[in-house]
């Protein structure tokens, strides 16, 4: 478990961070960026966690539990000395997301234009989370252009946006009170 009695440490303070094996990176390097974006993703789901319940909650619950599976993984170079603790993503995870789009997908009708952030407040914050889990991927795959990234943590946060589509459109009433986008609309 993890146990902080001191919140600041000033070790930051110089515009570099410790990794999880303890070497330092600049704050900026797109590891870093990537899972900065991790944890703003985990932030947005609680905010979209005010306005869920139920099963809708507790797939978020479950979700914002990953994240910090996630920001661990990432935050521990492959190949450390640390690599036997380490904690990583597994296909399980991926496995039940992809298993809870399709159970939520089931009663929602396909779509016939793309859909616009909005609709309920849950969905709205819903589609917030998404915009910044895509940011967060993108990093990561920039981060593996240079260093290893496990490919299960990119693959998570992609099947993690697509979640977080689906439970849009199911807090949009199934989908039935979605916004739509009309191309051309205001020309």
């Amino acid at each position: 478990m993890v146990k902080l009695d001191k919140i600041y440490t000033r070790g930051g303070d110089s515009g570099e961070t410790s990794l999880t094996d303890g070497r330092r990176a600049k704050k900026y390097v797109p590891r870093i960026d990537a899972y900065g974006s991790i944890d703003e993703s985990n932030a947005a789901i609680g905010l979209a966690r005010l306005y869920t319940e139920g099963i809708n909650d507790q797939m978020l619950s479950r979700i914002q539990n990953d994240l910090f599976d996630l920001g661990a993984d990432v935050s521990l170079p492959n190949g450390s000395k640390y690599e036997q603790h380490a904690l990583r993503i597994s296909q399980a995870q991926i496995d039940r997301l992809e298993t809870e789009i399709d159970q939520m997908n089931e009663h929602i009708a396909p779509l016939n234009s793309f859909v616009l952030p909005g609709g309920s407040a849950a969905a709205a914050h819903l589609h917030q989370a998404r915009t910044i889990v895509r940011r967060a991927e993108r990093l990561l795959v920039k981060a593996a252009d240079n260093e290893e990234i496990s490919p299960l943590a990119i693959k998570y946060l992609n099947r993690l946006s697509d979640h977080l589509f689906v439970m849009s459109r199911k807090a949009n009433n199934n989908g039935k009170d979605d916004v739509l986008w009309i191309p051309g609309e205001n020309r």
